[in-house]
This record gives C-alpha cells, sequence and structure tokens, in this order.
C-alpha cells in the first residue's frame, strides 16, 4: 500500500498539497489509480498551474553506490555533475576532469552532496549553472 509521499511523487504534487486535499497516510493503488484516471478539480488545476520550468520531484541517485531518495529540487541547487551519498569518501568519487575546478555542495537532500565540476571561475565559464 503506498504512502502519503509515495502518492505525492506518483501525482506529482507536492506532500504538503496531498496532506491539504485528504490523500491519508496509506493509500491502496487502486485508490491512487481512480485519482489518477479521473483527477479531481484541485489535481487538475495544480497541473494546469505548472510553468513547466521546476520540476515538482527529483530523482537523486548516488554515483557510487546508486542509492536513490526523491526530492523536492531547491532553487539554490546547481546543475550538478553527479551527486554522491554522505556516508561516501572523495576517494570514491569518479576523477575530476583535467583542468576542472571542483566544489562540493553538502545538504543535499537528506543523505547527498552534489559535486559541481567547473573550468576556471576566472574565465567565467564555471558549471554552476541554475537547475531548471
Amino acid at each position: 500500500m503506498p504512502t502519503r509521499f509515495e502518492a505525492a511523487i506518483r501525482l506529482d504534487i507536492p506532500l504538503e498539497m496531498a496532506k491539504r486535499h485528504g490523500i491519508p497516510s496509506q493509500i491502496s493503488n487502486a485508490e491512487l489509480d481512480k485519482i489518477e484516471a479521473a483527477p479531481p478539480a484541485w489535481l487538475l488545476q495544480s497541473r494546469s498551474n505548472r510553468t513547466g520550468k521546476k520540476p515538482v520531484w527529483a530523482t537523486l541517485t548516488c554515483v557510487v553506490c546508486g542509492r536513490e531518495e526523491n526530492a523536492r529540487p531547491k532553487k539554490w541547487w546547481p546543475e550538478f555533475t553527479f551527486l554522491a551519498c554522505d556516508e561516501h569518501d572523495a576517494h570514491e568519487l569518479p576523477a575530476e576532469a583535467p583542468g576542472a575546478d571542483r566544489e562540493f555542495v553538502y545538504g543535499v537532500g537528506t543523505q547527498f552532496f552534489g559535486v559541481v565540476d567547473g573550468h576556471g571561475a576566472a574565465d567565467g565559464t564555471g558549471a554552476a549553472a541554475a537547475a531548471s
């Protein structure tokens, strides 16, 4: 039986919206199928209001071990070269490209850090562009 969190991901809505509109803490797959087949007015309105610029959910995947987590993307997240779990050490990460400047961004999701490999901060061509 999916949880409210899993239902929010499947419906592509924020968890707060799922709570506000009465999605129970556990919901059957049949009930979730009904909602997807005949979306209520609030869900249709939510979907029509989307600009398409920022996804509601992002799947974070560790490049080292493959662990995954679904999280709401944050405006402050740059465009990551890759993500890794907090438990991994630097020697476990993929090597940076020759001449690249590596930056670490901590606090991504509940258990990840992001890596941004840019090419020369001095020339203004770093890879830390805002995530879409």
